[in-house]
């Protein structure tokens, strides 16, 4: 899922992820469904290979519109996919149809006790509850089983996207600082982490798309939209990097965490 842009928000953090301002920028992504599918990038295979190893049984938890379920699908795997917002799982049904799609939140999870092998969770952790989240997914992952975490983040090494980030104002981006709150604790073990770097190629349009798709854009003012993304058009038709591209090539890490339940 996404960013906050208001006060519920702490260093670039959410403050409350049950706050009723994050809540309605979580279900905001309802209103940029197809737009938010068309323009996020997906996942690589080897990071999702190491999410979840072995784990036949998955839960996609804040599945979204399907790009993790698509990785997991493309691996074979049993999944079952469940997001609190219709208007997403009706875009997943288009894009990975077959996949059990389930209303359901982070906190309330409606799968029976240890019927899946691993819980995933792309882009998303940062909106769960994690002191109601964390029981629930444990309830219902089989003894040793995986809970894995990961984020997509653009490679901001890449002078021009640094530009972009500055431009689109990402301190107030949450998922920009996951590491400092990947904390899941008991009954679980200790925390991996890997990363992979690749490169996402793309048109400026669908660059900008992605701009659309963030939950801080949605929300902010028709004047405050409109500037953004006349800034956006400005930086990749003057920077050098950029001159002349038909196609961006935006580098990306795939930030990886998992986590065995004990017992």
């Amino acid at each position: 899922m996404g960013e906050e842009r208001s006060e519920t928000t702490r260093g670039g953090l959410v403050a409350d992820p049950g706050d009723p301002a994050t809540v309605r920028s979580a279900r905001s992504f309802g209103a940029a469904a197809s737009v938010y599918h068309r323009s996020r990038p997906g996942y690589p295979t080897a990071a999702i290979e190491w999410l979840i190893g072995d784990a036949i049984r998955v839960l996609d938890l804040g599945a979204g519109t399907g790009k993790l379920t698509e990785a997991l699908v493309e691996l074979d795997r049993d999944v079952t996919a469940v997001d609190p917002v219709e208007e997403m799982l009706d875009e997943l049904e288009i894009a990975v149809p077959g996949v059990p799609r389930i209303l359901g939140t982070a906190e309330d999870i409606p799968l029976e006790d240890r019927s899946v092998d691993a819980v995933v969770a792309g882009q998303a952790w940062h909106w769960f509850i994690p002191a109601r989240a964390v029981p629930e997914i444990a309830r219902v992952l089989r003894p040793g089983g995986v809970l894995g975490l990961v984020w997509n983040s653009r490679d901001i090494r890449s002078d021009w996207l640094r530009q972009a980030g500055e431009i689109m104002d990402e301190r107030h981006d949450a998922s920009a600082t996951f590491e400092t709150y990947v904390k899941v604790g008991p009954p679980f073990g200790a925390i991996e982490e890997h990363t992979v770097e690749w490169v996402e190629r793309m048109s400026r349009q669908r660059f900008l798309d992605l701009v659309r798709s963030r939950s801080y854009f949605i929300t902010s003012t028709e004047a405050e939209q409109h500037a953004m993304l006349a800034a956006l058009e400005t930086l990749l038709e003057t920077h050098p990097d950029l001159a002349g591209a038909d196609e961006l090539e935006v580098p990306y890490l795939t930030h990886c965490y998992r986590t065995r339940l004990l017992g």
